[in-house]
């Protein structure tokens, strides 16, 4: 028989263990609750991190400051697909990559990407432009979800009208000066146009006037421009109350590094020279021969079988230059529809690489692109001196693309600087028509 101090000693022991059992049990439900809480929590903050498709007010940091453009992402049950928005243009993205919470996006016939990570509601990551000699360009991005206005989400009222055709002056920070012709369409403080110059446009620009000044941008696989103006009187005084200003004056960048100044005056007669005297023969040279090597290796030469008696269209060009992915965009169906007629083309590739296997590569993702089926040769770097070296029957490379008129017999034609693509309306319109009336005239020659 227990005595009362055993008894007691029995009964709190039992106590004892009840309450130490309690305890542990309690641990364990807790901890199990805080393990699952700490799941739930990490699959909700997965969830809220993830790559969602919709529209992104996309800004990249230019060293003139914020560089937006558009960026429309979906997805339709058989990939994501991308469109990058400027302005008129909404230009495909096909190969879009994303894997929760990470982004990947390679430029349509480019070595440039875009990379960026879902981070506290919104994408940050970089852009990555391909550059000769490996001199890439790294930069930063971040984009927003859902924001739809470029530069400003709301505008005051009274803003300077810069509608209309300008003469432009660009002037390098060394001193070197380019003119151009800018001509831009606004409504209610939206403007967009472009920069037409004698080596080729500056494509789809889009932006917004606020107050007295001017703001344009664009990203368009290539191309990273930022263009800030002061929008002052003809005489360069401050725009008081002047509904047409006379002048412009401000800055342009373009990608991590290069600047420009830049003015303009207001000028409906503003011109560039012709296109087709920039770029010449030497003299006492009336044949264009080349002999460089396909995508295989194999060297082709203007005096193959497959050239003779063809009117031959010979392209200057690079799969890094945006002027020539416009020029891409027109030959390769107009070459399916002449071919027949006795038309070939030729594209001479001046690639970032020394390297022949990356040059190749990279111009066989052009090809693809643009369902390219004429002929494409790697010619050497993308150096106008280098490239003049390589054809030394031309007077200069003066520009990225150029393109050669060679009739049946073997003699060049005509020769053009530079390209106005599809972002300058009707000189691209007048391009094209030109272009055809010159192949069905040499066409037409035996």
């Amino acid at each position: 028989m227990n005595t009362p101090q055993e008894r007691v000693a029995k009964s709190s022991g039992i106590l004892a263990l009840a309450r130490n059992t309690a305890l542990s049990l309690c641990a364990l439900t807790l901890a199990a609750f805080g393990h699952g809480a700490a799941a739930f929590g990490a699959s909700s903050a997965s969830v809220q991190a993830s790559v969602k498709p919709g529209t992104y007010r996309v800004v990249l940091q230019s060293p003139g400051g914020d560089l937006p453009f558009g960026l429309d992402l979906a997805h339709d049950g058989r990939g994501w697909v991308g469109y990058l928005v400027n302005g008129r243009e909404r230009l495909k993205v096909s190969e879009v990559s994303v894997k929760g919470s990470h982004l990947d996006i390679k430029m349509p016939g480019y070595e440039n990407r875009l990379t960026a990570d879902a981070k506290g509601g919104e994408l940050q990551g970089e852009i990555v432009l391909d550059k000769l000699g490996g001199k890439d360009q790294h930069i930063p991005l971040r984009a927003q979800f859902e924001r739809r206005y470029r530069f400003f989400p709301q505008l005051p009222g009274g803003n300077a009208d810069v509608s209309g055709r300008w003469s432009v002056t660009f002037a390098e920070d060394g001193g070197k000066t380019e003119t151009a012709v800018a001509e831009f369409s606004q409504s209610r403080g939206v403007v967009t146009g472009t920069f037409l110059t004698d080596t080729g446009d500056h494509r789809f620009l889009a932006g917004q006037v606020r107050g007295d000044e001017l703001y344009l941008s664009t990203f368009d696989g290539a191309h990273a421009f930022l263009y800030r103006a002061k929008i002052v009187g003809a005489d360069g005084s401050a725009r008081v109350g002047r509904p047409l200003p006379g002048a412009l004056a401000g800055d342009f960048w373009s990608g991590s590094a290069y600047h420009e100044r830049w003015t303009a005056k207001r000028d409906a007669n503003a011109a560039l020279p012709n296109a087709y005297s920039l770029t010449t023969m030497r003299a006492g040279v009336k044949d264009f021969e080349f002999a460089f090597p396909d995508l295989g290796g194999n060297i082709v030469t203007s005096k193959d079988a497959k050239f003779q008696h063809k009117v031959i269209v010979v392209a200057l060009a690079g799969s890094w230059c945006p002027n020539c992915h416009d020029e891409a965009a027109f030959l390769a169906p107009l070459y399916r529809d002449y071919q027949a007629k006795g038309l070939e083309i030729v594209s001479l590739m001046f690639e970032h690489f020394g390297d022949f296997e990356r040059a190749a590569a990279a111009t066989e993702r052009f090809r693809q692109h643009y369902g390219i089926e004429y002929t494409t040769l790697i010619a050497g770097i993308s150096d106008k001196d280098e490239a003049a070296k390589k054809l030394p029957m031309l007077d200069r490379v003066y520009a990225f693309p150029t393109t050669i008129f060679i009739d049946r017999r073997g003699q060049v034609r005509k020769i053009h600087t530079g390209y106005s693509g599809p972002a300058t309306g009707e000189h691209y319109t007048q391009f094209v028509a030109e272009f055809k009336s010159t192949l069905a005239q040499l066409l037409a020659e035996t």
